[in-house]
């Protein structure tokens, strides 16, 4: 599904795209999935759990919150470059997939932006919305790199982003 979307979004992705690429039957596929969307979101929970590893590995062990917060944002955007597919599915498709992708989506910013709190252990509602802030940024701004099949561009994005976290965290915001 994310390699077939890939090529041509999910609107113009048809099931039949799909078995193409998977080089199985349309009766296995509906054994497994009872529809494009279904597959679309089995697809796009297997994204979800991919990038929720590779944070919660990250974020592990000893350093300071910002060199923790660095290692995770320097985890997403490896994340994305590596699974283009994925990430594509995840942050572009999800809009075109409807509601409940959406919904999941942003489920998955919110838990990140509750994970970045928890590494500032911030309390205070400010220090918590500076952090969904930071989530809601991240997952914006690196659309654009995505889409321009830019690497570079996305490890610039994850600098800059770091030395603004620094600057939050520095005046007390985090």
């Amino acid at each position: 599904m994310a390699q077939a979307m890939s090529r041509q979004g999910f609107a113009a992705t048809s099931v039949g795209d799909v078995l193409k690429l998977a080089g199985v039957s349309r009766q296995t596929f509906y054994q497994l999935f009872s529809s494009k969307l279904d597959c679309f979101m089995a697809t796009f929970d297997a994204a979800t759990e991919l990038l929720e590893a590779r944070l919660n590995e990250a974020v592990e062990g000893g350093g300071t919150p910002l060199e923790r917060f660095e290692r995770a944002i320097d985890a997403y955007v490896t994340s994305l470059a590596s699974e283009p597919g994925y990430a594509r599915l995840f942050l572009v498709e999800a809009h075109a997939a409807g509601p409940e992708a959406i919904k999941r989506r942003l489920q998955f910013q919110y838990r990140l932006a509750d994970r970045i709190a928890g590494l500032f252990d911030s309390g205070s509602e400010d220090s918590r919305f500076a952090c969904r802030t930071i989530a809601a940024a991240v997952a914006s701004m690196v659309v654009g790199p995505l889409l321009d099949d830019d690497p570079e561009a996305l490890r610039r994005l994850a600098d800059d982003m770091t030395r603004h976290v620094r600057r939050l965290s520095e005046s007390g915001v985090l």
